[in-house]
Parts: structure tokens; C-alpha cells; sequence
């Protein structure tokens, strides 16, 4: 990654994080300046951040796969996780025992 796209993902990172409308807007004008272009391509990123909504992550790092922390024990919803039977790129899947509305044992994958 060049100084340039490294300067474009932390000013989007910040403005991303800004909650506040006008905060934001004051952040861009004071950072971009005159920089059309550069206001421009932080606008288009936000813009998609939002149209996302807030399916993809800002701060993201490398492959953008969170590791699972479920262990078994853990009850997901109405599931209690019992013993893990696989994992593969996409994530884990455990044993699990259903509590309602029926009481019954699945089959439960927890995607990373």
C-alpha cells in the first residue's frame, strides 16, 4: 500500500468513526482542504460504508475473518453448544442441543 492509499484509508477510518454529521463534515473540510479529488473518494467510500450498512468493517485487517470464540458450554440464542464436530474455512460447527421450542439435538455452525 502507497503513502497515498495509506493517507486515504486512515482519513476514511477517522471519518467513519464520527458519528456526528456536522463533526464529520468539519473533519473533511479541515483535512482535504482544497483536494477535490480526495474529498471526493472519502465521500464515494462513506457513502458505500453506509449503503453496506455496516456489513463491512472500516478497520478490517488482512483477510477480514474474525476468530470464533464459542466454546462448548456456550449457548447461542436458545442452543448450548456440546462438543465441536468440524471446522473449514467459513467457520466451526458444534453439536448443539435445542431447548425450545422443541428439545432436540443439531447441527450448529457458527460462521466467522
Amino acid at each position: 500500500m502507497n503513502k497515498k492509499e495509506n493517507s486515504l484509508r486512515t482519513l476514511f477510518i477517522a471519518a467513519v468513526e464520527m458519528t456526528d454529521g456536522a463533526e464529520r463534515f468539519a473533519y473533511l473540510q479541515r483535512v482535504c482542504g482544497n483536494d477535490a479529488p480526495l474529498r471526493q473518494r472519502i465521500d464515494k467510500l462513506l457513502k458505500s460504508h453506509a449503503d453496506a450498512g455496516g456489513f463491512a468493517s472500516a478497520q478490517g485487517e488482512g483477510s477480514g475473518i474474525l476468530p470464533v470464540t464459542e466454546k462448548p458450554g456456550d449457548r447461542i440464542d436458545r442452543y448450548k453448544l456440546r462438543e465441536q464436530i468440524g471446522e473449514g474455512g467459513c467457520g466451526v460447527v458444534y453439536v448443539a442441543e435445542q431447548e425450545e421450542p422443541v428439545r432436540r439435538r443439531v447441527a450448529l455452525k457458527v460462521i466467522k
